[in-house]
């Protein structure tokens, strides 16, 4: 495949004078299905917004959105790093099902998210719906079969995997990564773009793809980059906020869903447009970074920090505005919502793990009187904690604990009155303990 080196600027501006979609069509104000936006950023904490208590930096745009719609105080990703919450977000199952639950995939990695899984973009192509993904896809690239297209996406613009790996070198295998790629569909077209201008060139083509929409509704997943490492923001950005580099990201990511927002309101369909807004997992823990908040714990972590992330859902049209909803979810739980939400087919036998939660959205005043069950999986594949109600049980922790203090205990946490997992009171609910054990072991046996 030949390869081009670019300008930043030049590239942008050859990228969006570019005919993305062939869509031509009028666009239309008003459909039956809503549009649906998942706007999915990388390694971003849980109070890493303003209305999560985020400091140093200021959302307004996602502030607002949250005060349009639900904000989730217990909101879940299944994995504590990229690649197997990205495949849970798109199948609806535990990234251990779909066999992505162990590390990520590298630039040298030759498997991906098997193409007979079914994903949320092939479940609401059949009702009518287009369907595009902008920014990091990482499910696999070292086959068309694993990219976006094959996967359900009528179009893909973005990169294959994390932007650390751009150029990196491996030393356990000896493997020289090359400049990070940049594919429209199947083709790549580019390489190597300066970082500064992802979240600018990501933004530029979901608002392109939007004013270009026809009558069909669309599914669209902005998959950002940021506030992955290495860091980067733009020079509009750069210097804007209190915080350093990690917030001026923040404030230019916070710009890019003010950007989505207008570009839906110019075009009439933000009423009737679904915006989800959470991270693929907690913070990184470094200086001047990202914030857990009130949790415990970090990235690749099995302590709340790692996988509880900010959870936002907006639809004008029928979600009550400024709802702080405390009902446990994860984003295993969108792809059978907006099933139901749009009138789709989920395959009989599919064994997702989602729940539909379109009553939960509908009417979050009322109780809920479900349990929610969860398995935290470690970065290396293994059940480490399960959540059952408000308890939560660590049997295990590959990271996160100091092997100096000898090996790790059972450890019982009552998140309702402990949200930051400070009081171990495994000593006082001996049998509990023993039924969250045995528990953990059934569901992993099950997911397998």
């Amino acid at each position: 495949m030949k390869r081009t080196k670019m300008k930043s600027g030049i590239f942008i501006a050859a990228i969006l004078s570019i005919s993305f979609f062939n869509i031509g069509c009028k666009k239309s104000t008003t459909t039956s299905k809503p549009n649906i936006i998942i706007f999915f950023t990388d390694d971003q904490g849980y109070g890493d917004l303003g209305c999560y208590g985020g400091k140093g930096f200021e959302t307004p745009n996602i502030d607002q959105l949250a005060a349009n719609g639900i904000r989730f105080t217990d909101f879940y990703v299944a994995a504590s790093v990229c690649t197997p919450s990205r495949a849970a977000l798109l199948t609806g199952k535990y990234p251990r099902q779909v066999n992505l639950h162990v590390g990520v995939i590298s630039p040298f990695s030759t498997h991906g998210l098997a193409p007979n899984e079914i994903t949320l973009p092939e479940v609401l192509k059949p009702v009518g719906y287009n369907t595009a993904m902008i920014g990091k896809w990482h499910l696999g690239h070292a086959s068309k079969e694993f990219m976006p297209n094959n996967q359900g996406f009528d179009y893909y613009y973005g990169v294959p995997y994390s932007n650390d790996m751009d150029g990196h070198f491996y030393k356990h295998n000896n493997f020289q990564s090359p400049p990070l790629p940049y594919f429209k569909n199947t083709e790549q077209v580019a390489e190597g773009l300066n970082q500064d201008y992802l979240t600018k060139t990501w933004t530029e083509a979901a608002v392109e793809y939007i004013n270009s929409a026809k009558e069909k509704p669309f599914f669209l997943y902005v998959a950002h980059n940021m506030p992955h490492t290495p860091w980067h923001a733009s020079e509009k950005f750069r210097g804007s906020s209190e915080l350093g580099l990690y917030g001026d990201i923040m404030q230019e990511i916070d710009w890019s869903m003010g950007e989505i927002v207008n570009a839906l309101n110019e075009n009439g369909i933000a009423e009737n447009t679904i915006i989800i807004f959470t991270s693929d997992n907690g913070q990184q823990a470094l200086k001047n970074g990202g914030s857990a908040g009130p949790l415990r714990g970090s990235k690749a972590q099995t302590w709340e920090g790692g996988m509880r992330v900010p959870g936002i859902i907006s639809w004008p049209a029928k979600i009550k505005k400024g709802i702080v909803c405390t009902t446990p979810v994860t984003t295993m739980d969108l792809l059978p919502t907006l099933t139901n939400i749009v009138g789709g087919d989920i395959p009989e036998n599919s064994n997702i793990k989602g729940r539909n939660i379109s009553q939960i959205l509908f009417h979050p005043e009322k109780e809920n009187k479900d349990v929610f069950e969860f398995v935290y999986y470690s970065r290396d594949g293994k059940p480490e904690a399960i959540r059952q109600g408000n308890w939560k049980l660590h049997i295990a922790k590959s990271r996160g604990w100091n092997k100096m203090d000898g090996e790790f205990p059972l450890s019982l946490y009552n998140l309702k009155d402990d949200i930051g997992e400070t009081k171990n009171v495994a000593d006082e609910f001996p049998e509990l303990v023993e039924k969250l054990t045995q528990r953990i072991v059934e569901l992993d046996v099950e997911l397998q």
